[in-house]
């Protein structure tokens, strides 16, 4: 039954965007091009809404929240958690086809993503309470297990969101990420989580056909923003353990949305603008910039996702010691990769100067 509701899902949305687009058109979400877009014609936005009704059909077929158990160490009540993902997911995709449509104020959009960030953690119970350090110890987050948690959902649903800057991009890297916390969340035995992604992954694959390079439609704000919010629940909930390393799993399977949006913060923060200042030096425009294609970017960065993924799981049967060390080299391994690519400034490379400064030993000369 579940590789059925599955291939459904690819099919709705497959045969809902050539829909959505003509709709797209017709009450004007369409996309301008400028400065700031690599686009160079008007493109129909609101592809995401081909993959929400597509989600919608496969949780209806499926019913994820009854035949789908979480797993006993999660004290959650899934159906109220399944009912709140449903209404969140509902505001965020009102709140993507009205920016679509109109494109609404910042302040607007932020309002939108609390409101369903709030149904999530406070109908749905969805919170992290407190974590259990590495060396010893316990971190009690208290009342701020209910702001950070929203902070979580937030903030990688504006990751999603500040990616989607070439065809298939946003698309592609969501579909990754979405099938990495479904297998992990399969062998981990959290089956409710594993379908929950799978079924919005395949959907996104099935609007991906109509949105890699040359895109016919964009999936807007409306995708961008519903990949992210559920992504975030699905990751959190996936991984809603009390260590510590637990909670770093879904960091790195997210590792290129957050990446690019951390290193955004740092650029603007090192050029003294306000954070909000759209730019063009995401991790996209810079693999465009050093030479590589439209197309070769998209890939490029598809790898690393997919890298990311495999990390994660490699780190999730690791020791701690063995823990500690991937992340470290995948702290260095992203730092090289910033500095070469330019993502902050063309000068800042203090990791690559340090390495080049760093001279052999002549041992022949100290004997």
């Amino acid at each position: 039954m579940l590789y059925l509701t599955l291939l459904i899902c690819f099919l709705a949305a497959m045969l809902l965007t050539p829909i959505i687009k003509k709709l797209a058109f017709k009450i004007g979400a369409t996309d301008r091009p400028n400065q700031r877009k690599v686009h160079q014609k008007i493109m129909p936005r609101l592809g995401g809404l081909a993959i929400f009704i597509s989600f919608l059909i496969g949780i209806t077929i499926i019913k994820p929240n009854a035949n789908f158990p979480l797993p006993l160490g999660i004290d959650i009540d899934v159906n109220n958690l399944h009912l709140s993902i449903v209404i969140g997911s509902l505001i965020i995709i009102l709140t993507g086809v009205f920016d679509d449509i109109k494109e609404i104020s910042p302040k607007v959009k932020l309002l939108g993503q609390i409101i369903a960030s709030f149904i999530v953690v406070g109908m749905g119970g969805l919170r992290v309470e407190f974590v259990n350090l590495p060396f010893g110890g316990e971190l009690d987050f208290g009342y701020l297990s209910i702001p950070m948690t929203m902070l979580w959902i937030i903030g990688i649903t504006n990751a999603i969101n500040l990616i989607d800057g070439l065809d298939g991009l946003a698309a592609g890297v969501s579909s990754i990420a979405l099938f990495t916390i479904g297998a992990m969340a399969m062998v981990m035995g959290n089956p409710y989580v594993g379908v929950m992604a799978f079924i919005v992954a395949v959907s996104t694959l099935g609007f991906l056909l109509f949105n890699f390079h040359p895109a016919k439609i964009f999936m807007g704000d409306t995708g961008a923003l519903f990949l992210g919010f559920i992504i975030a629940v699905l990751s959190l909930l996936g991984f809603k353990n009390v260590t510590f390393i637990s909670l770093v799993i879904p960091v790195i399977i997210l590792g290129v949305p957050i990446s690019d949006t951390l290193f955004a913060i740092i650029r603007r923060f090192v050029n003294k603008q306000p954070l909000s200042a759209p730019d063009k030096s995401h991790l996209h425009h810079c693999l465009i910039k050093i030479g590589y294609s439209h197309q070769q970017s998209v890939l490029l960065i598809y790898a690393m996702s997919a890298v990311f993924g495999l990390a994660a799981f490699i780190f999730s049967q690791a020791t701690l010691w063995g823990s500690l060390i991937i992340l470290l080299a995948i702290i260095i391994t992203v730092e090289v990769i910033v500095e070469k690519i330019g993502l902050i400034r063309e000068d800042y490379k203090p990791l690559l100067k340090f390495i080049k400064g760093l001279k052999p030993v002549n041992l022949r000369n100290k004997l």
